[in-house]
């Protein structure tokens, strides 16, 4: 027989939580960022934190914790109280690609409670201006007959711009050689220098370049063309049809957070996300909103599973690792 004291303990601990995630938030918040101060990710999140402060009537702070490609970071939020109090903002480097290089001590997808997805910049396929041809279906012709000789950047290995150049050698049976830079602006000033041929940079740091026509553009890596450059077409449109990486980003909590946190936070990245202001700002970063039908838990966990299923077996078979 249970002990009655037990269970009247049990419930009302059951209601005092309850009433605590009702409550929430009575303190201020963290978003960890696996990130340097200043980075892409790092200011999408201060862009939201600000928003959300005034939405949830409590502070947003912003917590840089670097290191180890992101994998500190992420691993600090799996390790976190489920509380609400400790939220985590990633992207398909550290939610997707480094479950596949990395030896991680946490699930990505089980250990990770998902809360909405918030912005997403796709890649543009670009090279020098001295490649001699006017289209991507020109340029694959091109590589094919010169694959001995052609070069193409990444941002380092196991970097988005890296698994981009891996999955066009898988998709058009070719071999251009592989130059890996400490980052993409190494990358892309070597581009301009004409030291390198192609590269697969994110829509924010090319278009710039493309729009002072130092660099040619091929296709938008993205089932949509950009809002910002609808000018150029999509590899559906431009003839790689279904090649699609974006560097989207998302945010988390720690498995085990209760439905009702999770929902408080949801809506106040909904609410953020429907500011203009806010909107603004990430457009002006190069990054798109998705819909507000596609900025649910449900939407984020699919979307997060469907990558893995993709990326994985093609950054495994390729042999990448972290070096």
């Amino acid at each position: 027989m249970k002990n009655p004291l037990l269970v009247c303990g049990i419930v009302a601990l059951g209601c005092t939580c309850t009433a605590v995630a009702q409550n929430y938030p009575t303190r201020p918040l963290s978003i960890v960022v696996p990130f340097p101060a200043g980075g892409p990710t790092d200011t999408i999140a201060r862009i939201m934190a600000e928003r959300m402060t005034r939405s949830l009537g409590q502070t947003v702070l912003v917590e840089n914790s670097t290191g180890a490609g992101g994998t500190i970071g992420v691993g600090k939020v799996a390790r976190a109280a489920p509380d609400g109090y400790t939220v985590g903002i990633g992207h398909i480097g550290t939610h997707v690609i480094n479950g596949a290089i990395y030896q991680l001590p946490y699930d990505l997808q089980k250990d990770f409670e998902p809360i909405a997805m918030i912005a997403s910049n796709p890649q543009i396929f670009v090279s020098k201006n001295a490649v001699p041809v006017k289209n991507l279906k020109e340029l694959i012709v091109w590589v094919k007959a010169n694959q001995d000789k052609v070069t193409i950047a990444t941002g380092g290995p196991g970097t988005p711009s890296h698994v981009s150049g891996v999955y066009f050698q898988k998709v058009t049976s070719t071999q251009p050689q592989i130059v890996h830079y400490r980052g993409g602006a190494p990358a892309m000033q070597d581009l301009l220098g004409g030291q390198i041929d192609l590269f697969f940079d994110q829509a924010a740091t090319a278009l710039p370049q493309i729009r002072g026509g130092r660099i040619k553009p091929y296709a938008v890596t993205a089932k949509t063309r950009l809002l910002a450059a609808p000018e150029i077409p999509t590899t559906d449109e431009a003839g790689l049809p279904g090649f699609y990486m974006e560097v989207w980003h998302g945010i988390w909590l720690p498995s085990g957070a209760s439905k009702t946190v999770a929902a408080r936070l949801n809506a106040a990245i909904l609410e953020a996300l429907a500011d203009p202001a806010v909107r603004q700002r990430l457009a002006d970063l190069g990054q798109e909103v998705p819909p507000r039908e596609q900025q649910s838990p449900e939407v984020l966990r699919a979307h997060h599973k469907a990558e893995i299923d993709k990326w994985w077996p093609v950054i495994k078979a390729a042999g990448i690792k972290v070096e």
